[in-house]
């Protein structure tokens, strides 16, 4: 039976690659972003996927997307929370002459739990009484930088502050036969998450901590969201999954 699959960050990167792996099942992907032409055109190239243009970073952005659920399914059956990314990537706006130099700093861990902590929040909150009862399935894209850091902290811990999050929720959403999980992937290429910051010589040293040799890539971390979002998967919830070929341990 087909299902309603609602993608945050579907229009590029793991979040389209997520859309494709449940399109191969004949669900129904809503892909929620902030620009309409990047949804647009994955809508157009993944079946049966239905753009809906939203800033998550604010209540009625996510208010736009549970109304539009309401109207046309009723039902999420699945919820994958992949929009957000580096915070530092983000314009700042020039400090003035004089300007407190915490302000800077103040600006990168707002950015950053505003991209990757409230976006995931707000919609969940705007759906959760939505969520497919039994059988619904939410799950939140962290990262590596969660258990190691992210040479800034800013972006490790908006990631890492979505764990309590998601375990709450288990507990909250288990009586009604929904899981809660977390992929946390590692370097993962073919995403706008590093913009043109990535060195060969950084691309390098990420590929040498992994134990399989090479980078991750969208479609890894979909299959495992898409395994995750599986009747198979039933028993599995307030888990945490590394996708880094085993980076985190290290070499």
């Amino acid at each position: 039976m087909a299902r309603t699959v609602v993608i945050s960050g579907g229009g590029t990167g793991i979040g389209f690659a997520t859309a494709l792996a449940f399109a191969r099942d004949g669900d129904t992907t809503v892909l929620v972003g902030r620009r309409p032409e990047v949804l647009r055109r994955a809508a157009e190239t993944v079946a049966g996927a239905v753009a809906c243009p939203a800033d998550l970073t604010r209540p009625e952005g996510a208010a736009a997307v549970a109304g539009l659920v309401a109207e046309r399914f009723g039902t999420v059956d699945v919820l994958v929370h992949s929009a957000g990314g580096n915070g530092g990537l983000e314009p700042r706006a020039e400090p003035a002459e004089g300007a407190d130099p915490l302000a800077a700093t103040a600006h990168d861990w707002t950015v950053n739990f505003r991209l990757n902590t409230l976006t995931a929040v707000l919609l969940t909150e705007a759906l959760r009484d939505r969520l497919a009862s039994p059988g619904g399935r939410v799950l939140f894209l962290s990262s590596i930088a969660a258990f190691r850091g992210s040479g800034s902290g800013a972006y490790a811990a908006s990631k890492a502050a979505l764990h309590p999050y998601a375990f709450d929720l288990a507990r909250d959403l288990g009586p009604r036969g929904v899981t809660v999980n977390v992929v946390a992937p590692g370097l993962i290429e073919d995403t706008e998450f590093f913009g043109d910051s990535m060195t060969p010589e950084r691309r390098r040293a990420r590929i040498d901590e992994t134990l399989n040799g090479r980078a991750g890539t969208p479609g890894d971390v979909a299959e495992t969201v898409h395994w995750l979002a599986s009747h198979a998967a039933g028993h599995l919830t307030a888990q945490v999954i590394q996708v880094n070929g085993g980076a985190e341990r290290g070499r």
